[in-house]
């Protein structure tokens, strides 16, 4: 099966996992960059302009995708919590790319709460089949190496149980 990581991420944490993860399976990576960030932000201005676009459910411009998810057999999707929910350039990325009949592996990382992320991410791709989550809880500040052995092993499983069977 061909393999792509989807993700966002803001201060680095769902790239460390993403490449973490990618470091075990023979995944394609792709990263959702919007054209206007906010990473100079004050941590609380993160918070604040974040926060704004999930409860707007704001749709910011991305930067052009190398990649198309339609071409893979098994997605791997990480975001950031952000109020509850998943990063708004992913509301961006789920309508440009209808994504139906795939497998689905989902990870967020967090400094607080899950929220609802998952249940959100459920209405988001219903039609396909999401075959495990896993959160992280602030990987690269707490617990670096725990977090990386976490990721490692979580990998490794999506790679013996979804990456080697037939489709």
């Amino acid at each position: 099966m061909k393999a792509l990581i989807v993700f966002y991420s803001l201060d680095g944490n769902s790239k460390f996992i993403a490449e973490t993860v990618a470091s075990v399976i023979n995944a394609d990576i792709l990263e959702i960059k919007p054209v206007n960030d906010f990473k100079n932000k004050s941590y609380l201005g993160k918070i604040m302009a974040g926060g704004k676009q999930v409860l707007f459910k704001m749709h910011p411009d991305l930067k052009p995708l190398d990649k198309n998810p339609g071409d893979y057999d098994f997605l791997i999707i990480g975001t950031p919590v952000w109020a509850g929910t998943y990063a708004s350039p992913f509301n961006t990325f789920f309508d440009k790319f209808k994504i139906t009949g795939k497998e689905i592996a989902l990870y967020w990382c967090h400094q607080g709460g899950p929220g609802k992320i998952f249940e959100k991410f459920k209405q988001v791709l219903a039609g396909n089949k999401i075959v495990g989550y896993i959160d992280f809880f602030n990987p690269i500040k707490r617990d670096l190496e725990e977090n990386r052995k976490r990721a490692l092993e979580w990998g490794r499983y999506l790679g013996t149980e979804y990456l080697k069977k037939e489709k």
